[in-house]
């Protein structure tokens, strides 16, 4: 059965390497070591992307949990340097996704995103409207890897799993779509993306992206 369309996770995949400024603001605002910081930033960050924290509870909570004292003001700086930390894009994916369409085929995204994040790329992305379908998980209250949330995808598309490519980094939320007959590829750079499609046969129905 041939590819009727292919859906993009946003971090790491569409968004690129996360800003590195925006990090080392968030890791300072905090006065935590690094590995301190990433512990408890990625704790709660499931329920951040499933709405069952917003930007300023998710914050709220990281400080209360790591035993930080914290005024106001650094918690809303906290979720701004959060937001821009997320805020970045390939040019070369959004470029390929381009010509995927081009080609006739559906385009999606379907990412673990908090409300906040969602709101500025919204704002700062023109891009995301060259996409024909989007599921961000905050407004469903699901997340990868729940296989509701993909199952809500395939209705969006309209299309079968076997009719379906999904591309994401964590390889947890590849074998969940594989588990509902997805295509799935786990992403770490174009080059291997472009020896993975290859190797499955898909530059039969796909253009391949950038070298």
């Amino acid at each position: 059965m041939a590819l009727r369309a292919v859906v993009f996770d946003y971090g790491m995949v569409l968004s690129g390497p996360p800003n590195a400024e925006a990090h080392a603001e968030l890791i300072r605002l905090t006065g935590l070591a690094p590995e301190q910081f990433e512990s408890c930033y990625w704790t709660d960050r499931l329920d951040y992307d499933k709405g069952v924290l917003n930007g300023a509870t998710y914050w709220q909570k990281f400080a209360r949990d790591a035993g930080l004292s914290l005024s106001n003001g650094t918690l809303e700086e906290l979720e701004r340097q959060d937001v821009l930390y997320w805020t970045t894009y390939d040019p070369q994916m959004i470029a390929w996704q381009a010509q995927i369409k081009q080609r006739g085929l559906i385009t999606g995204i379907l990412s673990n995103m908090g409300e906040s994040v969602l709101a500025n790329i919204k704002r700062e992305f023109a891009w995301l409207h060259g996409f024909d379908v989007l599921v961000w998980s905050f407004e469903l209250g699901l997340v990868k890897p729940e296989p509701a949330i993909y199952h809500h995808l395939l209705d969006k598309l309209g299309t079968q799993p076997q009719e379906t490519l999904f591309l994401d980094d964590k390889a947890i939320n590849v074998e969940a779509a594989r588990e509902l007959g997805i295509h799935a590829l786990e992403f770490s750079t174009i080059a291997r993306l472009r020896q993975d499609l290859i190797a499955a046969g898909f530059d039969r129905d796909l253009p391949l992206p950038p070298a």
